[in-house]
This record gives C-alpha cells, sequence and structure tokens, in this order.
C-alpha cells in the first residue's frame, strides 16, 4: 500500500532546482528538469553521497563526488562508478502542491 505525501509547493522547487526532504525513514530527492518534476531517493547507490548537492543536467542527476549520473525517469546509472539504479517515486500537482507516492 503506498502513500502520497505532500514535498512541498511547486514555487519552492525553480526550474533546474534540486529539492530534498525526509518522511520517516525515506530521504527523497525532487528534480525540477525543464518544468517536469521528478522524485528518487536523495543518498546515490555509490558513495552515500547526497544528491540535493549534485548537478542537474538534461541526462539527470549528477552525483558530487564521483560524478555518477542517474536518470531522472527510472533511476538507472548512466556511467561508473555507479551501478545500482536509484529508486524512483511517481510524482503528482495538486493545487501548486508537489506530492510523492511513497
Amino acid at each position: 500500500m503506498s502513500d502520497w505525501i505532500k514535498a512541498c509547493s511547486v514555487d519552492e522547487v525553480g526550474e533546474g532546482q534540486l529539492f530534498s526532504f525526509d518522511h520517516k525513514d525515506k530521504r527523497i530527492l525532487l528534480a525540477n528538469l525543464k518544468g517536469k518534476f521528478f522524485a528518487t531517493d536523495l543518498i546515490c547507490t555509490h558513495a552515500e553521497a547526497d544528491l540535493s548537492t549534485g548537478f542537474l543536467t538534461d541526462e539527470g542527476v549528477r552525483c558530487p563526488l564521483h560524478l555518477s549520473v542517474f536518470n531522472l525517469e527510472n533511476g538507472k546509472p548512466q556511467n561508473p562508478p555507479a551501478d545500482e539504479p536509484l529508486k524512483t517515486y511517481t510524482v503528482k500537482i495538486q493545487q501548486n502542491e508537489i506530492y510523492v507516492e511513497i
């Protein structure tokens, strides 16, 4: 069973920005790539780095530590050293608020 968790308002995550939040034991990253919102796990699968301090590119989110890029749609790493995908989450927007399905 899943729950929809309110993450923040749309205005808090401008285009090209990353935003992180915690919900219970989950640490979630929100990304606004060209006006589309994506949600993944916050922590890099390779070296425990906080992806909210990384870089958002057309290819995905780049880890600040070893520069692996993760695809935002499916969580798959696009280059080494990361080889495990991030968990991804469904995002919806209602009344200017961003919700993530946990």
